[in-house]
């Protein structure tokens, strides 16, 4: 299947550039470029693209409140929205992944994790540069209040075992290899933790498991008792 994206960016050779990159790449179709945020989210309602590539500072409508209506609280046919900035500020990675984001990239990513972005957005999951992951798990653990021990209570075992590997970035793949399950196995696994969470993403199971002491800081995977 081809996924379709939109990319929305203020500056017309960022958008070129992500657009040539995209285009040539199997399977992914650009449908839409847009030079604002009122541009790009009448876009995206009208064209329905699989993905949106939405920079944060743009003109008439920044990029996080696109984003809001396109993927926040209560929309009912969310976009996959992957935030693409210049601008390495915690309170933009916070306030795009609040708002619904699934990813969240640099612009000197680089063209592969670029792709890999789309790719992962398209298919559920979701990445974020690695510039960024690991300061901002740490960030999640340190502002944490003190660990709930009951924070798991409500998954199973094994769906602890999914969060911890998943709150540590990795993909749905390596999650597999690692616990010896399948591909599908371990979507039903965390479409059952998203349910009992509430969480409308990975990233947001991420912050959870950060947040509440299932995963630590010194790199083990020991949850709550």
């Amino acid at each position: 299947m081809t996924t379709r994206v939109l990319i929305a960016d203020d500056q017309e050779m960022v958008r070129a550039g992500f657009a040539l990159i995209l285009a040539a790449q199997p399977g992914i179709d650009v449908v839409a470029q847009c030079a604002d945020g009122v541009e790009a989210l009448e876009a995206a309602r009208r064209l329905r693209p699989d993905v949106a590539l939405l920079d944060v500072r743009m003109p008439r409508l920044n990029g996080l409140e696109v984003t809001r209506r396109l993927a926040g609280p209560g929309v009912l046919d969310p976009v996959r929205v992957v935030v693409v900035t210049t601008f390495d500020l915690d309170e933009y990675v916070h306030a795009a992944l609040r708002a619904g984001a699934c990813g969240f990239l640099l612009k000197d990513a680089g063209p592969t994790l670029l792709v890999e972005a789309v790719r992962a957005a398209a298919a559920g999951e979701s990445l974020i540069s690695p510039a960024i992951t690991v300061r901002l798990l740490q960030r999640f653990a340190a502002a944490a209040p003190a660990p709930d021990s009951r924070a798991g209570e409500m998954l199973s075992e094994r769906e602890l075992d999914v969060v911890r590997l998943v709150a540590r970035g990795g993909t749905n793949a390596e999650v597999g290899a690692e616990l010896f399950i399948s591909l599908g196995t371990v979507k039903a696994h965390l479409s059952s933790v998203q349910t009992k969470l509430s969480a409308r993403n990975r990233v947001e199971v991420a912050a959870w498991a950060w947040e509440n002491g299932v995963v630590g800081p010194t790199g083990g995977t020991d949850g709550p008792a």
